[in-house]
C-alpha cells in the first residue's frame, strides 16, 4: 500500500536564498534543500532580483528536499516569502522587468513627499505599513511618476510568491499575510484602502485574489520538482510572521526575533493595532493572528561589510571581537549601512564609527557594529513596549544563532532571555504548518496553530549577564547619536 501522506513542504524564498523543508507535525525535519540567489544593484538605490532565477531556485530547492523521500508522503507544499516585494506581471502572468525587493530605496523621495502629507500617519495605521520606500505602494507611486511606461504595462501586480503561486498552480491569488505588508490593505477591514489604491495608481484588479494563508489554492502542476502532479498547493504567508509561526512566538508577551541579512522583532497579537507614534508595523500572519513589531535592514550584513572591509574572514572577527569588553572600549558604532528602518523609519541617514581612538582595532569595530545591531533591536523592543505590548520572553532565529558571542550579545542587549529553538528554518515551518492546517493534519482555527507551534522543542535558554548592565546604559547615547547626526549625515549626502 502506498504510504500516507504525512509530510509538508515549506518553502521559504528569502532575500539571498531558497529554503526547502519537508516537515512533519512534530516539526522534524526529513529533508531539505537550499539554493543561492543575487541580489543585483543595477543603479544607486537599486536592489532587484530576477525572477526567473528565483523560480529556478524554487525548484531547485525543492528537488533536492524530497530527493530522498517516497514522495507519495508530501501531502502539501506551502510558502513563504520575503515582505514587501514588487513585481509586474503581464496578462499571461509572465513577469515584466525585476523583483524590486523590500531594500530598494529608489521611491525615497516619494516617500519622504507621502510622509510629509496631511494623513500620513493614519494611512500607516490603517494599512499596518510605514509609509517608507520599502512599502509596495510607495513603490508603485515611485513607478507611476518615474517609470510610467511599466507601471502602465502591467496587467496585475504581486510579489514574488504570487509569481511562484501562480506558474506552479495556475491561481492569481494573494494571501492575507503578504497582502498586509503592501501598504495597501486596511488590516483591521480585510479590504484594498482607497486612499492607498488612489496613491499607487491602481485598482483592485490589478491585485491577486485575495485568499487566507491556510486555503488550498490548487494542485501543483510542475512535473520536474520531484513530487507528484497534483499535490495540494496552500498559499503560506509573509516570512516574518511565519518566523512567529515557526519559533512557537505565539503567545501574548513572547516575541520572536531573527537576524539574517537584516533583522526583525515581533509579537503575536490578536487583534490588528498600530501605536500613535508610526513606530512599529502591524502585518497578519493567520486567521484572528497579527504580528506587531520592527523590522530593521542591518543586521549581517555589517558582518559581512566587515569581512569584505577589514579583509578577515567572519571567524576570524568574530574570535577578535570576542576578546573585546562589553561597550567595545568606548567605540559606539550606528550600524546603519543602509537606510534604516523601524523604529525611526529612516529614509535616509548613515552609519557612523563613533570615539574612534587609536587603540581600536578590527576586534573593536566588529564588536561595535555587532553591539549597535542588538541596540537597535532593543529600541524595537522599547517601542513595541510602548505601543502596550507587554514582552517578557524572546525566541531567536536566523544565521546569527551560529555565533555564541551573537546569541550573548542579543540577550544582554535586550535584557531579556532569549531561547533559541531546534528548528531553525523558523519560516519555512510557519509555512509548513499553515499548510498541514490547509489539508487536515492540524485542527482548524487558531488555535489549532497555536498549539502545534507551542510544541516545538527549545534548545538553549539565555539569561541576561553582567554585561546587560552597560548595553542598558549605552541605549539612550545609541539614540542619541541616531538623532545628533540625522542633519549631519543628510547634509553630507546632499
Amino acid at each position: 500500500m502506498p504510504p500516507t501522506p504525512d509530510l509538508v513542504l515549506g518553502v521559504d524564498i528569502g532575500t539571498t536564498a531558497t529554503k526547502a523543508v519537508a516537515f512533519g507535525t512534530d516539526g522534524a525535519d526529513h529533508g531539505h534543500g537550499e539554493a543561492a540567489h543575487r541580489l543585483d544593484e543595477p543603479e544607486p538605490g537599486a536592489a532587484v532580483q530576477d525572477p526567473e532565477a528565483l523560480w529556478e531556485a524554487v525548484g531547485d530547492a525543492v528537488r533536492d528536499a524530497v530527493a530522498d523521500l517516497d514522495p507519495a508522503r508530501v501531502a502539501a507544499v506551502a510558502f513563504s516569502s520575503a515582505m514587501h516585494g514588487l513585481l509586474a506581471l503581464d496578462a499571461g502572468g509572465d513577469p515584466i522587468g525585476p523583483l524590486i525587493t523590500w531594500a530598494d530605496t529608489r521611491a525615497s523621495g516619494v516617500a519622504r513627499e507621502l510622509r510629509t502629507r496631511p494623513g500620513a500617519l493614519a494611512l500607516h495605521r490603517r494599512t499596518g505599513t510605514p509609509v517608507h520606500p520599502m512599502s509596495p505602494m510607495v513603490k508603485l507611486a515611485w513607478l507611476r511618476r518615474e517609470r510610467p511606461s511599466l507601471h502602465a504595462a502591467a496587467h496585475t501586480w504581486g510579489g514574488v510568491k504570487e509569481f511562484v503561486l501562480a506558474r506552479a498552480t495556475g491561481a492569481r491569488v494573494a494571501d492575507t499575510s503578504l497582502n498586509s505588508g503592501t501598504g495597501l490593505l486596511d488590516v483591521a477591514l480585510g479590504t484594498w484602502d482607497p486612499e492607498a489604491l488612489d496613491l499607487a495608481g491602481i485598482t483592485a484588479d490589478a491585485l491577486g485574489e485575495p485568499v487566507a494563508s491556510t486555503a488550498v489554492i490548487g494542485r501543483l502542476r510542475v512535473r520536474d520538482w520531484g513530487l507528484p502532479a497534483g499535490v495540494s498547493v496552500v498559499a503560506g504567508g509573509g516570512d516574518g510572521p511565519l518566523a512567529n509561526l515557526g519559533v512557537g512566538a505565539v503567545r501574548p508577551g513572547v516575541a520572536a526575533c531573527s537576524i539574517g541579512t537584516s533583522g526583525a522583532l515581533r509579537v503575536t497579537v490578536e487583534r490588528p493595532a498600530v501605536d500613535p507614534r508610526g513606530r512599529v508595523f502591524c502585518y497578519g500572519l493567520a486567521d484572528e493572528r497579527w504580528v506587531v513589531g520592527g523590522a530593521i535592514t542591518n543586521g549581517g550584513l555589517v558582518l559581512d561589510w566587515a569581512r569584505e572591509t577589514l579583509h578577515r574572514d567572519v571567524d576570524d572577527l568574530l574570535e577578535l571581537a570576542g576578546a573585546v569588553p562589553a561597550g567595545a572600549d568606548g567605540l559606539l558604532a550606528l550600524p546603519h549601512l543602509l537606510a534604516e528602518r523601524a523604529p525611526h523609519w529612516d529614509i535616509g541617514g548613515a552609519g557612523a564609527l563613533v570615539g574612534l581612538h587609536r587603540r581600536h582595532g578590527a576586534g573593536h569595530v566588529t564588536r561595535a557594529l555587532l553591539e549597535g545591531v542588538c541596540l537597535q533591536l532593543r529600541l524595537v523592543l522599547d517601542s513595541m513596549r510602548e505601543a502596550g505590548l507587554e514582552v517578557h520572553e524572546v525566541r531567536a532565529t536566523g544565521g546569527f544563532a551560529r555565533s555564541p558571542l551573537w546569541r550573548r550579545l542579543l540577550t544582554d542587549a535586550l535584557g531579556l532571555p532569549v531561547g533559541f529553538p531546534t528548528v531553525d528554518q523558523g519560516s519555512a515551518f510557519g509555512a509548513a504548518l499553515l499548510g498541514m492546517q490547509g489539508v487536515g493534519l492540524l485542527p482548524p482555527g487558531p488555535d489549532g496553530l497555536v498549539d502545534a507551534a507551542e510544541r516545538i522543542p527549545m534548545g538553549e535558554t539565555l539569561h541576561p549577564g553582567p554585561d546587560a548592565a552597560v548595553y542598558a546604559a549605552r541605549l539612550p547615547l545609541f539614540e542619541q547619536v541616531h538623532d545628533v547626526l540625522g542633519d549631519v549625515t543628510a547634509a553630507l549626502e546632499r
